[in-house]
């Protein structure tokens, strides 16, 4: 017989239909409650062919939202700050118990963000075990090995339901380790059947580029993954640094490379460095979600980065942007990059503050409560103007992870300092005599800030329990982010990570 299968929680717990979204916006990306299975004998299969665009075409969306995935690896780092603003982003704390690490297992972002990633590999399981052809397989790996790491890397440990379990059936959970195994497999036996495809700016399907992106960033983290005690020390052995740079060659190989405008990579002319895009949604989130109700476009007053953060840009740095030329045409008033100082509008004319009734100028100081309208420095990597496809991966992460592997003892063509003021010079900002740890992470949050990779770099360089401005805790199991509590109290095989209430 037909059946939704979405109808109850197949996973026990370990997804549900309805998803929980900021009150701030209405760029919305609901989750669809629309495959359709066939249940026999407790075999759970679907259409792998439209199951599979399905996953390109719409669930990749949720990628591109400002809460849930997204504020998991941004708002609990240490270059993006929520100010509440008299009640504006309040939102009952969500956004402050991510940045200041108070989160508990009942927070609906993380709720939310359980249930967008196990829905996904699931399907692609479905896919795998409903006779796809070669290639949907090959697709249907490649996905389910990208959707599982961020489980593996969230959360610690995923739950895993083989096609031939029927609902009834509590799903199995693969260790942290495990999952990392499962992962590498996925994506080692996808990457012959993937195409090799170079960069463009809508790459919003999987390719053997995206799959040895993948590994690389897998093999630069299996430290952390492979730890006895997540929250380190850390160990990282040279065969695996190895590994990685051989695996960002790899994708140099297909033909990526740096982008010389930096803020090309975020608009529909990007041409070097695209590797993976999502189709679905949109990054218009980006912009809306920091700038002020009186910029044009209007924008939601919310996120804004950190004084400090700011700080570590070289004055010279093209990454900082530079203050927009209005000349009349729409959106010329809204810079790219940082947003500091007084704000024109397209016509060059000074933008008003409507709530004070004084010139808009964005400050670099913003407490976390109590912000007024203008305070914060806000950030625009995709412009209104000529914004591309989200980005989920990018080859200046993958040129950055291979400097990073041969600092960590791994064996390349160039030294890491040879590569990191490679990407120096290209961004207009002076070489550094030397590369710490120290430099790597703060060379990689000017380049790739606000991408969504930031709190995996601070976790692999021992950094996230560290404090930053209005954010004090340094717990060190947060490193994980508890179980949903509706997933732990359903699903026997279950159990919360250390530091959260009822932990074994």
């Amino acid at each position: 017989m037909k059946k939704h299968i979405f109808s109850k929680p197949i996973f026990a717990g370990v997804f549900s239909v309805t998803l929980v979204f900021s009150a701030c916006t209405d760029l919305k990306n609901n989750e669809l409650d629309s495959t359709v299975v066939e249940s026999t004998g407790g075999v759970l299969t679907v259409n792998p062919t439209t199951t599979l665009a399905g996953i390109y075409s719409s669930d990749m969306g949720a990628f591109t939202d400002q809460a849930n995935i997204y504020s998991l690896f941004e708002h609990t780092s240490d270059e993006l700050i929520p100010p509440t603003r008299g009640t504006d982003w309040g939102d009952n704390g969500v956004w402050r118990q991510l940045y200041q690490h108070t989160w508990d297992p009942t927070h609906s972002y993380i709720l939310n963000t359980w249930n967008q990633i196990h829905n996904r590999i699931f399907k692609c399981t479905q896919i795998l075990g409903s006779s796809p052809s070669a290639d949907e397989a090959t697709h249907a790996k490649f996905l389910r090995g990208f959707f599982m790491w961020y489980a593996m890397d969230l959360f610690g440990q995923v739950p895993y339901r083989e096609v031939t379990e029927g609902s009834d059936v509590n799903p199995k959970v693969l260790s942290r380790s495990e999952a990392f195994d499962h992962i590498v497999q996925d994506l080692t036996e996808a990457i012959a059947g993937l195409p090799t495809t170079g960069p463009v700016a809508t790459n919003s399907k999987g390719t053997r580029a995206a799959a040895n992106a993948m590994l690389a960033r897998l093999f630069l983290n299996k430290a952390v993954y492979k730890a006895e005690n997540a929250a380190g020390p850390y160990t990282f052995d040279k065969a695996d640094m190895d590994k990685v740079v051989q695996y960002c060659d790899a994708v140099t190989a297909d033909g990526y490379s740096l982008e010389t405008e930096y803020f090309k990579n975020f608009s529909t002319s990007a041409s070097k460095e695209i590797i993976f895009t999502s189709a679905a949604g949109t990054p218009e989130n980006r912009y809306r979600m920091t700038l002020h109700y009186d910029n044009h476009p209007d924008g939601w007053n919310g996120f804004a980065t950190l004084a400090d953060f700011y700080g570590t840009f070289d004055p010279a740095d093209k990454r900082r942007g530079s203050y927009p030329t209005p000349d009349g045409t729409e959106f010329s008033g809204i810079a790219r990059g940082f947003l500091v100082g007084q704000q024109y509008n397209d016509k060059n004319e000074q933008v008003i503050n409507s709530r004070n009734k004084k010139p808009l100028a964005f400050t670099p100081e913003v407490p976390l409560l109590g912000a007024a309208t203008e305070q914060g420095i806000r950030v625009i990597k995709y412009h209104p103007a000529d914004k591309g496809q989200y980005i989920l991966l990018r080859y200046a992460d993958v040129f950055l992870m291979k400097a990073e592997a041969i600092m960590r003892g791994g064996t390349g063509d160039k030294t890491a300092l040879e590569l990191v003021n490679q990407l120096r010079t290209l961004r207009g900002a002076p070489a550094l005599g030397a590369v710490t740890e120290a430099d790597m992470l703060a060379e990689r949050g000017r380049e790739l800030y606000w991408e969504g990779i930031r709190r995996v770099d601070l976790v692999r360089f021992g950094s996230f329990g560290k404090t930053w401005q209005d954010k004090d805790n340094t717990e060190d199991y947060r490193v994980l982010f508890p179980v949903p509590q509706q997933a732990v109290d359903s699903n026997p095989n279950l159990t919360q990570n250390p530091g959260y209430g009822g932990a074994k």
